[in-house]
């Protein structure tokens, strides 16, 4: 029997989550379980084992397995990665120190420090050699010195390096050399090399890049075999796909060697999912926002494509790869809330995490956190997870009471309300900065409301920043796994561009040696595509390049999409520059040599998708015991109308404690209104429709908040 079921596994900062999906019969089972921080691929294989179990299917029965991981980011921000060298060329040994000499825009010029660099120049090492922009040997490779470094670095024991030489994206041979010697002097180090991981020009972006990568080697490289090894155990032997940061997957072999590429794993994974559940709501501009238990990731999405920038950041460090632009706070359900020694209420960054987790969970929590406020003012029910976590509501008002609420001279219910309230507004300066920062209007966009967390803020949110609608997909607790199942193997290939030419003035004396190079960087993805074990007829190629007005130091990347170079096309891509130039700047330069500096080509190898979004409430979702509500809960529906499965007490903003209506959301089919305040409750979020807001559930079983 053909294996149809793919499982997708997304691990948070506090939560878990799975999707289990057999595409033969569109059944979904999904699951929550604790992450472990202690030893991530501990929840992982728990979560596997859980999911399993529930849809009574058997390892074998697995075709593929998703993953979004956080293990590459946290050993990055949290300063957890081994000791790290860098080979460079002679007289470049302080390329990463020197930097670009600029400061964060917020920086204070007095107050602000330089971050450590993720390699100290105490373990960076230089070797004679030089290459000239266009690949050229100036210098010829010193190979007794090279060796006598490889032989040094073996002493030192230093488990990872990273080899960045001057133009080495022009010509790789030096590097590769320095990689062959350290494979003699020192067998099983682990090397990067920047002509692999960014082969292009700017030296100090090439070489940051070069270095977190080779920084997060040994820890990516030691979860991603751990997992291997623990599914192997488990009988799953389906490929594991690891989720990269520009929204496609890869391979395990091609994460260990590019780790780097995951630091946005997770949230992409979420904003890829949102972009499915806006178009199947019938929205293409969209603005998804993924708050979990540590961090809200926004993302604004045009058109049903996210923006994917060039010039992120992870941490303090710059970022020139390819990732979907994401904007991320530290806003989410385990945000810690405390007095400052000046009397202000203040929510985040901290964050309680998994262990200990808010004060509710039980697990010696004592600092009051986002999700303790939700409790109180009866916003969450008594237990989560379909009653697998029961909350203790009494600890979760002390702590408010003891630590916010007496030290302010605030009723308990004040407290709560403003710790919410704080981290709403946190949320929506965030939303500001991806919208009207960037030349959007917020108005017109709808809003997509995911996470554990998410759906609890929608309201709020579309009434501070005016949004006239949000999406809560039918299961917002785990719609990074959905993301996951909707994602294609994508990776980009890239290539600056010679000085001789760069200048595309005279059009088509440019076109050959401009195609040649594009075809060259379509060779090398189609046979990455082909070790990725992707069939031809699944193949894709979309070609791009960053062009700049000359004298500019900066490029914009326009699309070419598919397809030949010709003078026409290039002609087409010069037009996109100038418009794409206008509409972020206000200016264009119709007149003004241009250059085209870097080509670019993304492979893809397209995946099969899911042929919904598996609707809650339909026929076709099947879910266990633990996960579902009883069937004195679910109360009998008709089409366009809801019936009640219960109501408490919910506290709302400038309107106290309102006896609110609860109802189940696997009881409301497509076509049923309900006007708020009321609480819709699932086992994996709580939607919360405020007072003066309609939630309609769409024919795809999202959930449409519009004001009345």
């Amino acid at each position: 029997m053909p294996r149809t079921c793919t499982l997708a596994i997304d691990v948070g900062g506090t939560f878990t989550d799975i999707t289990f999906a057999d595409a033969a019969t569109g059944a979904t089972w999904i699951a929550k379980t604790p992450s472990t921080p202690e030893d991530l691929s501990a929840g992982f294989i728990t979560a596997v084992r859980k999911v399993l179990s529930l849809a009574g299917r058997g390892p074998a029965d697995v075709l593929r397995v998703f993953h979004g991981t956080t293990t590459a980011t946290n050993a990055i921000l949290e300063g957890k990665t081994p000791p790290t060298a860098l080979v460079t060329t002679a007289g470049f040994k302080y390329v990463l120190e020197i930097g670009r000499h600029d400061i964060p825009r917020h920086g204070n010029l007095y107050g602000w420090s330089k971050p450590v660099r993720p390699i100290t120049p105490d373990r960076v090492f230089e070797v004679t050699e030089r290459l000239d922009a266009d690949g050229s040997v100036l210098t010829r490779f010193d190979e007794e010195e090279a060796r006598a470094v490889a032989r040094q670095l073996a002493q030192l024991g230093i488990p990872s390096v990273a080899v960045v030489f001057l133009h080495a994206y022009a010509n790789p041979a030096h590097e590769q050399r320095m990689q062959a010697l350290l494979a003699e002097e020192y067998p099983g180090v682990l090397v990067s090399l920047s002509s692999e991981v960014l082969p292009q020009f700017r030296e100090f972006e090439r070489s940051m890049a070069t270095a977190l990568n080779a920084s997060v080697m040994p820890p990516v490289s030691r979860y991603v075999g751990v997992l291997r090894d623990a599914l192997d155990a488990e009988g799953v032997e389906a490929p594991l796909l690891i989720m990269k940061s520009d929204g496609g997957v890869t391979s395990a072999a091609t994460c260990m060697r590019q780790p780097v590429q995951t630091v946005l794993s997770g949230p992409a994974a979420g904003v890829v999912g949102a972009v499915s559940v806006g178009a199947s709501a019938g929205f293409g501009d969209i603005i998804s926002i993924d708050v979990g238990g540590t961090s809200a990731d926004i993302c604004l999405i045009r058109d049903r494509r996210p923006e994917i920038t060039k010039d992120g950041m992870i941490g303090p460090f710059p970022m020139k790869l390819p990732i979907v632009d994401i904007h991320t706070i530290g806003a989410g359900g385990g945000s810690i809330a405390s007095v400052t020694s000046g009397g202000r209420l203040t929510v985040g960054p901290r964050s309680a995490g998994a262990e200990p987790g808010p004060v509710c969970y039980r697990r010696g929590g004592l600092e009051p956190t986002v999700t303790d406020a939700h409790l109180v003012l009866g916003r969450i029910p008594a237990a989560l997870l379909g009653g697998e976590l029961p909350l203790d509501v009494p600890a979760a008002r002390a702590a408010i009471d003891g630590r916010i609420g007496r030290p302010l001279h605030l009723s308990l219910e004040e407290a709560a309300a403003g710790i919410v309230e704080i981290i709403d507004n946190a949320m929506a300066r965030a939303i500001r900065t991806v919208s009207v920062g960037r030349g959007h209007d917020p108005r017109r966009f709808a809003l997509v409301a995911f996470g554990g967390a998410g759906p609890l803020h929608a309201c709020r949110l579309a009434e501070l920043l005016d949004i006239p609608t949000v999406i809560v997909p039918a299961r917002p607790g785990v719609l990074s796994t959905w993301g996951l199942l909707d994602t294609d193997i994508r990776t980009s290939f890239v290539r600056t561009v010679g000085t001789a030419h760069r200048r595309v003035a005279d059009g088509a004396a440019a076109v050959p040696a401009l195609e040649a190079t594009w075809l060259e960087l379509e060779t090398q993805a189609r046979v990455w595509l082909a070790s990725e074990q992707v069939p031809r007829e699944q193949m894709r190629f979309e070609r791009a390049a960053d062009l700049r007005y000359e004298h500019q130091s900066f490029e914009l990347t326009c699309p070419l999409g598919e397809g030949p170079l010709t003078t026409e096309r290039l002609r087409e891509l010069v037009s996109t520059f100038h418009a794409e130039h206008r509409r972020l700047y206000t200016y264009d330069l119709p007149n003004a040599p241009i250059e085209l500096v870097t080509l670019r080509v993304t492979a893809i190898g397209t995946l099969p998708k899911r042929t919904s979004l598996a609707p809650a409430g339909s026929e076709n979702v099947v879910r266990a015991e633990s996960l579902a509500a009883s069937d004195e809960t679910k109360a009998e529906t008709v089409r366009g109308s809801a019936v009640r499965a219960g109501s408490r007490q919910v506290y709302f903003r400038g309107r106290g404690f309102i006896d609110t209506p609860i109802y189940q959301r696997d009881a409301l089919p497509p076509g049923t209104s309900v006007d708020g305040p009321a609480i819709i409750e699932q086992s994996d979020s709580t939607p919360l429709v405020a007072p003066g807001f309609r939630a309609r559930v769409d024919d795809a079983s999202n959930l449409l908040l519009e004001r009345l």
